[in-house]
């Protein structure tokens, strides 16, 4: 497996996640907010953008993923092992949501509007990064 092309098609891959994220709208967090305000001024269009992304990876994962085909560029898949569904997992679930709700955007999306330069979404994305180096910090004593 040649390392540089592994890079760069993830490099690539996140590119064009990050630029669809912004033609979407999905890393505009007022579309989102107005997407999950069901009860208020609702904007049901990103389900068109969800239901565009089903369109592209049920085939995919179909066809390659769950026939346990090989990567093109990767020796496997990165899916995860763990089917346990424990109070972490819930947690994280709740935690994950609630931040979606309040903020209107969730980690990829705000990687992709660094760019845009939105003030709040550095905010959230440095909040984040802290939250993860606690989080990971917390697992790594509780673990030893």
């Amino acid at each position: 497996m040649n390392k540089i092309l592994f890079q760069l098609t993830a490099l690539f891959s996140g590119l064009l996640f990050g630029i669809g994220m912004v033609i979407s709208g999905m890393a505009n967090p007022t579309k989102v907010i107005g997407f999950l305000d069901i009860t208020g001024a609702w904007d049901p269009s990103l389900i068109f953008v969800m239901g565009g992304a089903l369109l592209v990876f049920m085939p995919a994962y179909f066809l390659l993923i769950k026939p346990k085909q090989k990567p093109l560029n990767a020796p496997e898949f990165c899916l995860a092992k763990n089917s346990l569904i424990d109070s972490k997992l819930l947690m994280g679930a709740l935690l994950f949501g609630l931040g979606w709700g309040i903020a209107g955007i969730c980690p990829g999306p705000a990687v992709s509007s660094l760019a845009l330069g939105n003030p709040g979404v550095w905010v959230f994305f440095i909040s984040m990064m802290v939250g993860l180096g606690v989080m990971n910090r917390w697992l790594k004593v509780k673990n030893h």
